[in-house]
């Protein structure tokens, strides 16, 4: 007697999990043997060659050395970078990369540290520091400034700073960092000095007319010099002003006025001040006028008789004085004025 068979049929249901995030989906991540060097897609890239050998790497004190293409293809570690003080800076350093043999389009990008990195900074694209490396703090060898490199600013005064650098060259290149250079900024600096030039170094410091010829203009017989160092990054200034307001006697009780910025030989009676050019500092506009009888005012107003627009090392400067009594102007022994010179830097 033959049985009817009962045929059942039951659905089959295969479930392929593939690697994905909100960002990529990989169709496929497989390896097999048709010699496949890379695989990209919208959201990802990878890299990978089949049949590579993917690990046995060798290292030791000196040295790291991991197998396959894929290494032999990365940008080459930097060298350690040129890193320097070369102008007694206080806020900035100079900076230059080594490319170390890289391609022109190979990217670096700078750690910077002031503890060894514990604590670790980035130069960023605009050349300050910050706290995050970011895509564009990544440049090319031209960008850092190529042989001439950059100058690296907002830094702290009397700081050692220690740098390193890194590579990447297209994708999957990205190197570590290179060794370690560093440099250490100054302290801001300013000094100062003012004489005579019959008397450069020991105060008191004095300038004596002699006998004045009324009505007539009368040059002081010695200058009084400045001398002016400072790492100031926009320079420094110097400045002159009068007590009295010109040459008081107070035994006559008669002072012959400092003039606002004028020409003596025209004036019944004036006192100013006239610069005098060869100087490495630069004179400004009144005390700028180093002939004739032309003078700026000196009175109880500060203002500035010298100049630089840099960092400066020994400038000079020197200026007379001119006097010009009235032919009515009482005769004594005692006119007087006291002038103080000041400097500041620009920092």
């Amino acid at each position: 007697m033959l049985k009817r068979l009962k045929k059942f049929f039951f659905p089959l249901f295969i479930f392929l999990v593939l690697p994905a995030s909100t960002s990529y989906k990989l169709q496929d991540y497989s390896f097999g043997s048709g010699g496949t060097s890379g695989s990209s897609g919208g959201g990802f890239s990878l890299e990978a060659v089949s049949g590579e050998q993917g690990g046995g790497q060798a290292s030791g004190g000196g040295f790291s050395l991991n197998p396959g293409m894929i290494f032999l293809g990365q940008a080459n570690v930097p060298a350690a970078p040129t890193f320097s003080n070369p102008s007694s800076w206080y806020n900035k350093l100079n900076l230059v990369i080594n490319p170390s043999g890289n391609p022109s389009d190979t990217k670096f990008a700078v750690a910077i540290s002031t503890d060894n990195f514990a604590t670790t900074q980035y130069v960023q694209s605009d050349d300050t520091v910050g706290p995050v490396l970011g895509a564009e703090d990544y440049q090319i060898y031209a960008a850092w400034g190529s042989g001439s490199g950059i100058t690296v600013i907002g830094l702290a005064a009397n700081t050692t700073y220690k740098v390193k650098v890194k590579a990447m060259q297209g994708k999957f290149s990205e190197t570590g960092y290179g060794p370690t250079a560093s440099a250490t900024t100054s302290n801001p600096t300013l000094s100062f000095s003012v004489g005579t030039d019959d008397n450069p170094s020991t105060p008191p410091f004095s300038i004596n007319f002699g006998s004045m010829t009324p009505g007539s203009v009368n040059t002081s017989p010695h200058q009084v010099n400045v001398g002016l160092t400072t790492n100031g990054v926009n320079g420094g200034m110097v400045y002159v002003y009068g007590a009295n307001g010109g040459l008081y006697s107070a035994g006559a009780n008669y002072k012959i006025n400092a003039v606002t910025n004028a020409n003596l030989a025209g004036l019944a009676e004036g006192f100013g001040a006239q610069g005098k050019s060869g100087g490495t500092l630069t004179l400004v506009a009144p005390y700028d006028v180093t002939s004739g009888d032309a003078v700026g005012t000196v009175d109880p107003t500060v203002r500035s008789i010298f100049s630089t627009a840099g960092p400066i090392t020994g400038g000079t400067g020197s200026f007379l004085l001119k006097s010009k009594p009235a032919t009515t102007a009482p005769a004594a022994s005692d006119y007087t004025e006291l002038l103080t010179v000041i400097a500041a830097g620009s920092f």
